[in-house]
């Protein structure tokens, strides 16, 4: 059980980082152009606070997977992270209002199915 915890917050983090920085790149816009363009978005990407917070939290997330390591077999650990796609994707559409089609909620289905064979085996 304390294993599951672990995992479930290791996703839970390394989501709600991506979630984060992708917010904080919506506002910083597509990064593109010549070197010194790439180089000046990349800098108003990392003085984002949103892009912070993101990345502080995705580090935060290595800390309980380091745990989570130190206690399970890596083949039902990595496996499990896969768990990640099906939150991002439920999150992409709901909260960030991506439009998400028949098929790759097709796949995310394919992925849980896959998460719950692993983690049974």
């Amino acid at each position: 059980m304390k294993q599951l915890i672990l995992l479930l917050a290791t996703v839970s983090l390394n989501v709600f980082g991506q979630l984060m920085m992708k917010r904080g790149m919506a506002s910083v816009g597509a990064i593109t152009g010549d070197m010194n363009a790439i180089v000046q978005s990349l800098s108003k990407a990392v003085m984002n606070p949103f892009v912070l917070a993101g990345v502080a939290t995705y580090g935060f997330s290595t800390v309980f997977w380091l745990v989570l390591l130190s206690r399970v077999e890596l083949s039902y650990a990595y496996p499990a992270l896969s768990l990640g796609y099906v939150l991002i994707t439920l999150v992409s559409a709901f909260f960030l209002g991506e439009q998400v089609s028949a098929l790759r909620w097709a796949g995310v289905f394919v992925i849980v199915a896959g998460v719950i064979m692993v983690t049974r085996g």
